[in-house]
């Protein structure tokens, strides 16, 4: 695997060098960082990270490898990865190719071999900030002009890059042992029916989207209100994706046209363009949350889940006050982590309830959302609190 010296320039300066892994040439994008201890195909897979590059904290990457199973997307979007160390040699019966192999194919590049310790502090002193990943030029001082220059995710519409070319159905459910994918096995005809805006959705969501027993539709980004509603869906869901909410104009226009209309739920950029759509505001965030282990407080238990997030906006909390009600606080930095619809049936998280491999705390609200739909047509706009009501009644 052995390809030669890479250099990490950020455009505050900050040069780490390393080894070259994946494909050889150079990259730029935002530098993040990444908690999880595992899921690395899923979050290379992840359309949210378009325009990014990403940074583990877990030392050693690679070493059950890659199948074509555990992927969130058909590509990768990221920009280019960076690891401690790129294990060489995966040990997994489910393993194809090693994690190398996988980046040089998609033709992503990679560095290996730096502080990642050291970068993450930069990080989250300096905060996320543009970089470069170059295999090529060994000039720091041209690298760090060239990360200056590089635009960045603030204004920038990249949901346009990610988003499907025109609307498909999804029948695969969640992957079980032996039979991998399972297609949904209930009468479609008799399940409710949600169509999924895709601003760069994971196909976990939509697993769990059709386990959870819905027959589910996936349009574009584009789609205006009048053709979804045109469809008559019991539900619409708002997807995840990169960059900023606040560029995506057509959204929020058509969110706020379907408010009321039908029962809804958002996660992450979808959770982003809801608040947007009410009247609220957004702001970046100085390093983003991204990893599977931040805690969030669920306002109306007070119980804490433990969640998995990858975002680096979030939505001003006082902007949507009167609009919204505060459902869910990251406990890290008290940042909004869920809305509540007040008299009008919509709820959404900021982080992913469906994330694989997990937690798994916040998978309940894929269950929520199909009592709100099963209660729209007789409540109408009560139909969240009914829920809710009910879920307080169980607990």
């Amino acid at each position: 695997m052995a390809k030669g010296e890479a250099i990490l320039a950020l455009a505050d300066g900050r040069i780490f060098r390393g080894r070259a892994f994946g494909a050889i040439g150079e990259a730029a994008g935002e530098v993040v960082f990444n908690t999880a201890m595992s899921g690395y195909q899923e979050v290379l897979t992840d359309p949210s990270y378009d325009g990014q590059m990403v940074c583990m904290t877990y030392p050693e990457i690679g070493n059950v490898g890659i199948n074509r199973e555990d992927v969130e997307s058909p590509r990768l979007y990221l920009e280019g990865f960076i690891v401690k160390e790129c294990w060489p040699w995966p040990s997994n019966w489910r393993s194809e190719m090693s994690l190398d192999e996988y980046l040089e194919q998609a033709n992503v590049v990679g560095i290996e071999g730096i502080d990642t310790r050291a970068l993450v502090r930069h990080i989250r002193t300096h905060g996320a900030q543009e970089g470069i990943i170059s295999s090529v030029d060994s000039d720091p001082d041209s690298l760090v002009r060239k990360a200056k220059a590089s635009p960045g995710l603030l204004g920038c519409d990249l949901v346009k890059e990610v988003t499907c070319a025109e609307p498909y159905e999804w029948n695969l459910g969640e992957w079980e042992l032996g039979r991998g994918y399972r297609k949904a096995e209930f009468e479609l005809r008799d399940a409710p029916f949600v169509v999924a805006i895709d601003y760069g959705v994971k196909q976990n969501i939509l697993r769990r989207l059709v386990s959870t027993g819905f027959r589910v539709t996936v349009v574009p980004a584009w789609y205006t209100a009048e053709q979804i509603l045109a469809m008559n869906p019991d539900g619409v869901f708002l997807s995840n994706g990169p960059a900023d909410p606040a560029a995506l104009p057509y959204a929020h226009e058509t969110v706020r046209a379907i408010l009321g209309k039908k029962p809804v739920f958002g996660i992450c950029l979808g959770h982003q363009i809801l608040g947007l759509a009410l009247g609220g505001r957004t702001f970046k965030l100085a390093f983003g949350h991204h990893g599977a282990n931040h805690p969030v407080m669920d306002l109306r238990t007070t119980r804490v889940e433990i969640t998995s997030q990858n975002h680096g906006f979030a939505v001003d909390a006082d902007s949507v006050r009167g609009k919204a009600e505060l459902s869910h606080l990251n406990l890290n930095d008290r940042t909004v982590e869920g809305l509540h619809g007040v008299g009008m049936p919509f709820f959404s998280v900021q982080y992913h309830p469906e994330a694989s491999p997990g937690p798994h705390d916040s998978s309940y609200l894929f269950r929520r959302f199909r009592r709100m739909v099963e209660a729209f047509p007789r409540y109408g706009a009560e139909s969240l609190e009914r829920v809710l009501a009910d879920e307080k009644t169980a607990m």
